[in-house]
């Protein structure tokens, strides 16, 4: 693949990582740990992320147990988590912080289904983006000495290759993720 097209790949592959990071804080039905990447505790005045301040475990497929290095923020993780939209409520037993997670109805899969396809719609529209700022480069060199017309034309077809291959993996990890949540 020609060099010039490296920042371009470069900007989608980081559309499709905030992509996956997205779908990773999607819960399931089952406990994943990736729910709290998005929740900040107030440590010493500062919005940590829980997994800077806590040990966090799954010991069952329902279950996320959190227990803090410092016993003094116990209460302060719990706060960030009712505060957040992980959408569970906490338990604290004094020493350890239990996130019971709920079976999903098959209403609610369905709305995460469509919020899923939804983010992935977003993404692709980042990635065409990505492939139009890459054409409108590449047509702005027209004029110069140093490359052809059919250079440019090349270059123009091989930013719609690389969109086309971004585009269909971002399919595949919602149709991943979405299998995933209607999974019973």
């Amino acid at each position: 693949m020609d060099s010039r097209l490296e920042p371009y790949e470069s900007k989608m592959n980081k559309s499709r990582d905030a992509l996956l990071a997205e779908l990773s804080s999607i819960r399931a039905g089952r406990a994943n740990p990736h729910v709290l990447d998005q929740v900040r505790v107030d440590y010493y005045g500062a919005p940590t992320p829980i997994q800077q301040v806590a040990n966090v475990s799954v010991p069952e497929p329902r279950l996320i147990q959190i227990a803090p290095w410092d016993a003094s923020i116990l209460k302060d993780i719990e706060k960030a988590i009712q505060t957040s939209d992980v959408g569970i409520n906490p338990t604290n037993d004094g020493k350890t912080i239990r996130l019971v997670f709920p079976e999903l109805t098959e209403e609610r899969r369905k709305d995460l289904a469509k919020d899923v396809k939804k983010r992935g719609e977003n993404a692709k529209v980042a990635i065409r983006n990505i492939r139009r700022d890459a054409i409108e480069h590449f047509k702005k060199l027209k004029g110069s000495d140093d490359i052809s017309e059919d250079e440019i034309k090349e270059l123009e077809e091989d930013a719609q290759k690389l969109t086309d291959k971004f585009v269909k993996m971002i399919d595949e990890d919602v149709a991943e993720k979405s299998k995933e949540i209607m999974t019973v």
